[in-house]
């Protein structure tokens, strides 16, 4: 996939030979992998022997994924593991890591917090540390073979993870004081889930893909939670369908946000981002309370 085209070749002189690249690049495009040569130089970096890259290119032409076969995806310019049926972060995701960047980056002198709901394998959580290294970083998601994932990833970079279903993943001591909520959560239609390509359809869990009846139902339950955890004038960002932004945007925006969409041709990208209000002169009690 494009994710990997700035990978080194690495792989071992017994498997790298031209008449073997050629060939595996070959087996690849007919089996209709668009990025071919790219993954075969990734495959060939991955295997020692003649007997290990037969191996696993006959897994990819068999359609599983590049990246639970070489068990990592490259993302933000970092190595980050990922495990069978985690969600593969995918490059369009790098604009959401670069926007949260962005509005994290006026308050690093005060150690932001940042939170990645539906992280997955954490990628947006270990992009973010790698970044902002003054923030606490926490990432929480409800699939525990996502948040097991997460936890190598996230973990030895500074970051916290927790289990469960959205914001009551997270510790108590968070609420009010979140700088930006980040959300790559599920949004593709229920219906559109059977015309994804099959190495996302049939291997991704399906709580990392499916969105609801028009993909946004997560999108709301987010906005909807968010007002509670984060800091007065704090950030919530979510990543988006083009089509989908509008009703994305309707949920923040009665959820009492400030609303911009951000569109990123470069990354085919869309997020939602809103503002919460600054309830600095309320008291703590009203301020959870507050839309």
């Amino acid at each position: 996939m494009a994710e990997f085209a700035g990978v080194a070749e690495r792989g071992s002189d017994v498997v790298a030979g031209a008449d073997r690249r050629a060939e595996v690049v070959g087996r690849l495009r007919d089996a209709g992998c668009v990025f071919a040569e790219d993954e075969a130089r990734v495959l060939l970096a991955a295997a020692g022997t003649p007997a290990e890259l037969e191996a696993i290119v006959a897994r990819r032409v068999a359609g599983e994924p590049l990246e639970y076969i070489v068990g990592w995806a490259e993302f933000c310019g970092l190595r980050i593991a990922v495990t069978p049926g985690v969600f593969v972060p995918r490059r369009r995701t790098e604009a959401l890591v670069r926007e949260a960047v962005r509005l994290l980056a006026p308050v690093a002198n005060a150690a932001p917090i940042a939170v990645d709901l539906c992280c997955g394998s954490g990628a947006i959580a270990v992009a973010i540390l790698a970044r902002v290294p003054s923030a606490e970083v926490c990432a929480a998601d409800v699939d525990p073979a996502a948040v097991e994932c997460a936890r190598v990833n996230v973990e030895p970079a500074g970051g916290r993870v927790f289990e469960g279903d959205l914001f009551d993943a997270l510790p108590a001591e968070l609420r009010g004081r979140v700088s930006v909520v980040v959300a790559n959560a599920p949004y593709v239609p229920t219906d559109a889930i059977r015309l994804m390509p099959p190495e996302a359809r049939d291997h991704e869990h399906r709580i990392a893909l499916d969105g609801g009846p028009d993909g946004t139902d997560v999108h709301r339950r987010i906005a909807e939670g968010a007002p509670a955890w984060l800091a007065p004038g704090g950030q919530l960002l979510i990543e988006t369908g083009r089509a989908q932004a509008p009703t994305t945007a309707g949920h923040v925006a009665a959820a009492g946000f400030a609303v911009t969409i951000v569109e990123d041709d470069e990354y085919d990208a869309t997020v939602v981002i809103g503002r919460a209000p600054d309830f600095a002169h309320l008291s703590p009690r009203t301020r959870l309370r507050a839309p």
